[in-house]
């Protein structure tokens, strides 16, 4: 009786209740909540073993069930034009906020010696999207070339016709497994959860944030303003829908996202609640793996915008017009200019401080809670993954809207 009642427990309730004991735990057990850590590595590893299989199938299948080219087009153009609609209104966000916070105070910032990285440039970029060894590439889940040599492999499954269809069936049913193993990891998820935010609260007290909370509260703040203000706006008014059935129904994700501070560790969560929304499998299985990718308002327009105004405050730089504007612009274009980088975050960050002229040695300062504002930058970004799933499949008939404004379906059933 006791497991059939847990079983009706809808699946955000459990990942919430997950969240909440951990931060409890957390709070309790101080340092030594970090014996609770392994739950978190468990559950990451077992999404991390699902990414690079699971994007692979998905993003074929999404483009084979597409079929047709024009179709395909379209909603490519859309899609990425949306993703960069909501990185400017991002970066402009993080422009008001971090310009009406005195987040600097009386902080002066220490000298660092900080190594800077190796960014490449746009060129470098277009080809490290190209998988020298597709096999490579997905035992090392580079996701960005997995995507380019699944959709290729897509296209060229249409382009071959019936003699490829065997090929078709085959992917197919990989997909089907592949669902069907995400979710048997995703009853982990609570328990993921738990084990990370006990962690990371037993890491990171209140006493460790005070230095930094002014800038910790401007990255959360404007954070929510765009989840609640830019994303709501545009599922009641672009898709006219319902933004607090969107959020109840985005919930789980958040959740995960917030806890792993991974995106891609995210896609099956992100993926079985556009689900439950009613996104067509063809397209989140196309939208979130490139969402995951490319669409970062949090890491690309926020976080550099106020980090860079942060930093010119606790240095006592001051910053004109043509400076805001100049972050602005970089801020948008590196979010998808670094996308295939590791830690593109610093790396975005790097690239605007470079060109407005601002110290690099103060990445070294706000690295060291770096984790903590990872969380609400990777939870925005990927909300604007399953915004841009909900908005662009109402507008080209790829959302089911009685599903969406259904209640949830229960967690036994298909999540992508």
């Amino acid at each position: 009786m006791i497991l059939d009642t847990f079983k009706r427990i809808p699946f955000w309730q459990k990942v919430l209740a997950g969240f909440i004991l951990g931060t409890l735990a957390g709070i309790a057990l101080g340092n030594s909540a970090v014996m609770l850590k392994p739950l978190g590595d468990l559950f990451i590893s077992a999404i991390k073993m699902l990414v690079a299989p699971l994007v692979f199938c998905a993003i074929v299948v999404s483009i084979t069930s597409l079929g047709n080219q024009t179709n395909l087009k379209r909603l490519s153009f859309k899609t990425l034009g949306l993703f960069m609609l909501t990185g400017t209104i991002a970066s402009f966000i993080g422009l008001a906020v971090g310009s009406l916070i005195d987040m600097g105070g009386s902080l002066e910032l220490a000298t660092s010696e900080v190594r800077e990285r190796d960014i490449p440039g746009f060129a470098q970029v277009l080809l490290n999207m190209i998988p020298v060894n597709p096999f490579a590439s997905l035992a090392e889940g580079k996701v960005l070339q997995i995507i380019v040599f699944a959709a290729l492999v897509g296209i060229a499954i249409n382009a071959v016709g019936e003699k490829a269809e065997p090929l078709k069936k085959v992917m197919e049913a990989s997909a089907e497994v592949m669902f069907q193993l995400t979710r048997m990891v995703l009853k982990l998820t609570p328990i993921g959860v738990f084990g990370l935010m006990a962690w990371v609260v037993g890491e990171y007290g209140l006493s460790t944030l005070l230095p930094l909370g002014k800038f910790i509260i401007a990255i959360y703040i404007a954070a929510l303003i765009h989840i609640i203000f830019v994303y709501g706006g545009l599922i009641k008014f672009a898709a006219g829908l319902s933004p607090i059935k969107f959020f109840r129904k985005a919930m789980p994700a958040q959740l995960v996202a917030f806890s792993t501070a991974s995106s891609f560790g995210t896609l099956p969560a992100s993926t079985r609640c556009t689900e439950a929304m009613g996104v067509s499998k063809r397209y989140s299985a196309f939208v979130l793996p490139l969402g995951a990718t490319m669409n970062m308002d949090g890491c690309g327009g926020i976080y550099p915008a106020i980090a860079a105004i942060f930093i010119a405050q606790i240095y006592a730089i001051p910053l004109d017009m043509t400076d805001y504007m100049l972050i602005a612009v970089t801020a948008t274009v590196a979010s998808v200019g670094t996308a295939g980088v590791p830690g593109s975050a610093m790396v975005m960050l790097t690239v605007t401080l470079g060109v407005i002229g601002l110290p690099l040695e103060g990445i070294a300062f706000i690295a060291a809670i770096d984790r903590i504002i990872d969380m609400i930058r990777t939870a925005t970004n990927v909300t604007g993954d399953m915004m841009t799933a909900v908005v662009i499949g109402k507008s080209e008939g790829q959302l089911d809207v009685e599903q969406f404004n259904a209640e949830e379906i229960p967690a036994e059933q298909k999540i992508a």
